[in-house]
Parts: C-alpha cells; sequence; structure tokens
C-alpha cells in the first residue's frame, strides 16, 4: 500500500488561454477540474497504474466536500482530517503558444492544534498499513516549518519508506529526518544548497550533497528531466535523464507523474535505474494531457523505453 500526505490540497482549476496576458480579457478554450495537491496527484498516479493508494490530509468547507467528492470519484480511496476551515483553491494558466503557465494559489486554512494532533494519529494508524509513504507540497497556515520532520520521524519509525517534497524551510528541515528520497524543483533545490545552478555539474554536486544532509536519495528536476543521486546495492549511482519528446499539452504536474510512477516501480521490487525511467515515461506521458497524474498506464509504459539516461560520476 502506498500512501500519499497532502497537508494543504486544493480544487485545482487549469484553463488553456491562448497567448494570454495580464491585463487583458481572454477566454478559456478548455478547462479542467480536479483535485489537487502534490499528495493527491500522486495518489491519481498510482491508481491509473493499479497499485493500491490511500490519500489524506487535512480537507474543510464545502471547497473540500467537493474535494473528498470528487476523490471517491475517481475511485481513490480516501481518509482525510475535517477541518473547520475552508480549503482552497488553485489556478492555473496555461498559454499553449508560448508552453508559459501562469499559476496562482491561495494560501490554505489555518490549522488548529487539535486539528494537527488528529493528522498526527491518522498517520500512525494509517502508516501500519502502508510500505510507502509520499509527503508533498506546501503548508497550510498556523503549522511550523517543522511539521514535515516531525511527521517522516513518525513513518520512519514505522518502518515506511518516505518521499518527500516541498519548499524551503520545510524542506531544509525535513530532510534532517532522513527520507529515503526528496524530489525537489530545481528553484527549491538552489534555495537549499544556497547557490543557482550553472549546468549539469552544479547539479550532480547538489544531488550528492542532499544526501549528505540527510536523505538516502535525491532527484532533482528541471525542465522536463533531472539529476538524480540513487542508492543501490553497490552504493550510489548518479544519472543525468531527460524526457523523450512528445507533443506538449500541459506541463502541469509532470514532476508528480514522475514521484508517482517510481513509487509503483520501487514497490514492484524494481532497482532504482528502472523506478526513474518508468517515473519519467509516466512523466512524458502525464505533458500530453490536461490535469496532474492523468495519462494512460500504456503510454507510459511505451514513453519509458525512450528515455534518455545516462550514468554520470562526480569530478
Amino acid at each position: 500500500m502506498i500512501l500519499t500526505v497532502t497537508l494543504n490540497p486544493a480544487l485545482d482549476r487549469t484553463m488553456t488561454v491562448p497567448n494570454f496576458q495580464a491585463g487583458y480579457r481572454h477566454r478559456a478554450t478548455d478547462t479542467v477540474i480536479l483535485p489537487g495537491g502534490k499528495g493527491i496527484n500522486v495518489a491519481r498516479v498510482v491508481k491509473t497504474l493499479g497499485r493500491p493508494v490511500i490519500a489524506t490530509g487535512f480537507i474543510g468547507g464545502r471547497r473540500g466536500d467537493q474535494i473528498l467528492a470528487d476523490l471517491v470519484g475517481e475511485g481513490i480511496l480516501c481518509d482525510f482530517v475535517r477541518i473547520e476551515g475552508e480549503s482552497r483553491t488553485s489556478t492555473v494558466v496555461v498559454d499553449p503558444a508560448s508552453n508559459v503557465v501562469t499559476e496562482i494559489h491561495e494560501m490554505g486554512p489555518e490549522i488548529s492544534p487539535d486539528e494537527l494532533a488528529l493528522m498526527m494519529e491518522k498517520l500512525e494508524y494509517l502508516g501500519k498499513a502502508a510500505d510507502i509513504a509520499v509527503l508533498g507540497g506546501s503548508l497550510p497556515r498556523a503549522l511550523g516549518d517543522d511539521v514535515y520532520m516531525e511527521m517522516i520521524q513518525r513513518l520512519k519509525r514505522l518502518g515506511l519508506t518516505v518521499f518527500f517534497y516541498t519548499y524551503t524551510e520545510p524542506l531544509r528541515l525535513g530532510i534532517k529526518a532522513g527520507p529515503d528520497f526528496i524530489f525537489p524543483k530545481q528553484v527549491d533545490a538552489e534555495r537549499l544548497i544556497g547557490y543557482e545552478f550553472n549546468g549539469t555539474d552544479d547539479m550532480v554536486h547538489a544531488v550528492h550533497r542532499m544526501c549528505e544532509m540527510g536523505s538516502g536519495s535525491a532527484v532533482v528536476t528541471y525542465r522536463y528531466g533531472c539529476v538524480a543521486e540513487l542508492q543501490d546495492a553497490s552504493g550510489p549511482r548518479t544519472f543525468v535523464a531527460k524526457l523523450p519528446a512528445v507533443e506538449m499539452v500541459s506541463p502541469v504536474g509532470w514532476s508528480d507523474a514522475l514521484v508517482g510512477g517510481y513509487a509503483v516501480k520501487m514497490a514492484e521490487g524494481s532497482g532504482p535505474e528502472e523506478c526513474l525511467r518508468f517515473g519519467l515515461g509516466c512523466a512524458a506521458a502525464n505533458v500530453g494531457h490536461f490535469g496532474a497524474g492523468v495519462f494512460s498506464a500504456k503510454d507510459a509504459l511505451r514513453l519509458a523505453a525512450s528515455v534518455e539516461l545516462e550514468e554520470v560520476y562526480r569530478g
């Protein structure tokens, strides 16, 4: 069983707006509304790939009701903590003429100490039935930056393999708890390491540094590719990878598809190289559709065979 944790879920609205410009009136040519947040997106990927998954996190209000109803409609097993506040909405505008994505995210609700305590109890309960946990996304208001760190510690004590990706200070603190995998975007990795990357060599050294900071393995994603330091029986191995060329529909959520695909392959007993290749196949399949985690498992398997994957060594 794969458990996904989304502390700040959203009702995600993705709109296609050709030649989008701020300050002008536009009409969207397509609109897709889905429950979102990184953990939820990963749960959708795992469900698409036919593996058992359960999604948890905080939900509240009418938007929370819709998030839950839509997830149930997708066949995704859920066990969320109900809160007093209202779950947020996120809006993403995709300009197909330039492939530029504009994102507008609400802050999310405030979480009370009692609600957080219920979430910790929920993790302990659900974690006993899971093998892998995926924690990802932003934090809602009133939660401390060390929340993910405490959750990772709890899940590790239960013997789970932990996948983790978030932003800035919660990412820095969470790594100290020793997650097995982290998947930061390049900009978040740069903030964590403390400097901008000027090419692949900087990212190769950065993933190694992240492993020294506490993560078992590290994958830094950038525009349709990644650099990864992965552990296997012989020790750490470093890869530079690119997604195969596909017809671009929307880049939204492809890194979540990577995480979900990697977790599924690992649950099936595959080695790190095969897991990374398949995860990137899922990512490539995802960019051909609107909606994070929306793709065909058959397409993912086909595209995985075309992933450009090169093993490299630190200089």
